[in-house]
């Protein structure tokens, strides 16, 4: 878990979602949400049985073409999971993770913290060195999209 400070590349976003905990997790578990509010995502398939926690595993195929085997090292249904890249076709980098943290602020919404953390390879870091700001707001926009999601998955209108 230490990668989600340490990294080279790092990428928070934040938001706050009407929905409880467990809506949140739901979200999460639901393969075919991802497709919808994170665009670069054209599939996820889980590779592994529920219940789902640590040591779970999944298969996300993203444009492009690249297909990434992942494995959750963290999982705390309703408040926190993350994951990293076993491997994947297209070698970006050495090393990639996402860690996502819920905290339910008691009135029927929760702060949704989201870190995207790499080791980019080659020309790769160049870009992002160059180019990361343009990342950190892509993931903040689709970070906007899944909060937007679940308030229409739940018929929850979001506060001004």
């Amino acid at each position: 878990m230490g990668f989600f400070t340490e990294a080279w590349a790092r990428y928070d976003a934040e938001v706050v979602v009407q929905a409880t905990p467990e809506q949140i997790f739901d979200v999460f578990e639901d393969a075919e949400s991802w497709v919808t509010w994170a665009p670069p995502i054209q599939s996820v398939e889980w590779t592994s049985p529920r219940p789902f926690g640590v040591g779970t595993t999944r298969t996300v195929t993203m444009s492009g073409g690249m297909i990434g085997h992942e494995e959750f090292i963290a999982w705390e249904r309703g408040r926190h999971m993350a994951f990293r890249f076993t491997e994947t076709n297209i070698p970006m980098t050495t090393a990639f993770g996402e860690d996502y943290r819920v905290t339910d602020l008691g009135d029927g919404s929760c702060r949704v913290h989201w870190t995207m953390a790499m080791e980019p390879t080659g020309p790769n870091a160049i870009v992002l060195r160059l180019f990361g700001w343009v990342l950190r707001r892509v993931l903040q926009h689709m970070l906007n999209r899944f909060r937007d999601y679940v308030a229409a998955r739940y018929g929850r209108a979001q506060a001004a």
